[in-house]
């Protein structure tokens, strides 16, 4: 039995590359070219930066969250617009903005943070400045203000 470890070993390398390779990648072939992951928006993604009403009205509601989450004991001054916004499409956007904070005991400093926010409502538009209407799925940044 000592003689042949090695060659069952190969042998079940073998065997399991080659099953690999002939049952499991066609059916990942198969499932990626279906319709299973596709989802139909008008919103399409961009690798590049974007300036639309949807992404400043996504840059506002990052600001209120913001707002809402350092509390009243800090001052907070927002630009007009951000330094970059991205959209991954599906109406899924990235703001990426500075934030300029000032409280009692740490004095002003100037933050940069990132806000992943979500439209809920697909290509339905009319409620966009409802903030119910958004989910902020990440936020980072401004953990040590």
């Amino acid at each position: 039995m000592k003689k042949y470890r090695t060659l069952l070993l190969v042998a079940g390398l073998a065997v399991l590359l080659l099953s690999q390779y002939k049952l499991v990648m066609p059916v990942i072939y198969k499932v990626v070219a279906s319709d299973l992951f596709l989802v139909d928006s008008n919103d399409q993604a961009s690798s590049l930066p974007i300036s639309t009403p949807l992404s400043a009205i996504a840059f506002m509601h990052c600001n209120n969250y913001i707002k809402s989450e350092l509390g009243s004991d800090a001052t907070v001054i927002f630009p007009e617009k951000p330094l970059n916004a991205y959209t991954f499409g599906n109406y899924q956007y990235l703001i990426s903005a500075e934030v300029t904070l000032t409280r009692d005991t740490a004095g002003t400093s100037t933050k940069k943070y990132v806000c992943r926010i979500t439209y809920n409502k697909g290509d339905n538009e009319e409620g966009a400045l409802d903030f119910d209407n958004w989910s902020i799925i990440g936020l980072s940044g401004l953990k040590d203000s």
